[in-house]
C-alpha cells in the first residue's frame, strides 16, 4: 500500500510524556493517533483499532488489531499485552485499559514502524533505585555498625549499591 509508505515516512510521533517516578520520556497511544491524523486525512486513509480478550491457559491478556484503509486495501497489525487483574493501585477496570492502551501503542508502532527500543517503559523493571553507600558517611557508619552485629555483605547489598573497592573496606 503506497499511502502508507507515505504515512511511515512523514510521521514523527515524539516523546512528549514524562515519567516522573522513572525520570524518562515516552510517547502515547494518543500521541501516536494525534500525530497520524492529519497524515491519514491527507492520504485519504482511515484507521480502526480494535480490542479483543483472550486467554490461553491461565494468561489473560488484551490483542489490539490496528487496521489501515485507502478503500483498495487494508493492512492490519496486531499485538498483545497481558493483564494483571491484582496490579497494586489499580482496580480491574484500569487495569484492563491500562493492557489496552498499551497493545493499541504497539499495534500502531508496528503499523507505522516506530521504534520504540531506546524507549525506557520497555526495559523499566520500576523498582527504586538503591543509594550508593560511600565511606565517611552517616550511612556508611550505620553500615559498619550492623555488620559489627552480625549483618551479612548481602543484607547491606539489598539496600545499597556498592563498588569492589568499598566492600573490600567493608570486609
Amino acid at each position: 500500500m503506497e499511502n502508507l509508505l507515505k504515512i511511515q515516512a512523514e510521521l514523527k510521533a515524539p516523546k512528549n510524556q514524562f515519567n516522573a517516578f522513572g525520570k524518562y520520556k515516552y510517547r502515547s497511544c494518543e500521541d501516536i493517533l494525534e500525530a497520524v491524523k492529519p497524515l491519514l486525512n491527507k492520504y485519504k486513509c482511515t484507521l480502526t483499532i480494535s480490542d479483543e480478550v483472550k486467554q490461553v491457559g491461565d494468561l489473560t491478556f488484551i490483542e489490539a488489531k490496528a487496521t489501515i484503509d485507502d478503500g483498495k486495501n487494508n493492512i492490519e497489525v496486531t499485538a498483545q499485552a497481558g493483564i494483571d487483574i491484582h496490579r497494586k493501585g489499580m482496580d480491574v477496570a484500569q487495569s484492563f485499559g491500562s493492557s489496552s492502551s498499551y497493545a493499541r501503542k504497539y499495534a500502531l508502532n508496528g503499523l507505522f514502524l516506530i521504534d520504540d527500543t531506546k524507549e525506557a517503559d520497555t526495559t523499566n523493571d520500576h523498582k527504586e533505585k538503591k543509594p550508593e553507600l560511600k565511606p565517611n558517611t552517616p550511612e556508611w557508619d550505620k553500615v559498619t555498625k550492623a555488620l559489627s552485629n552480625g549483618f551479612t555483605i548481602e543484607q547491606v547489598k539489598n539496600k545499597y549499591n556498592i563498588t569492589k573497592a568499598n566492600e573490600k573496606l567493608l570486609q
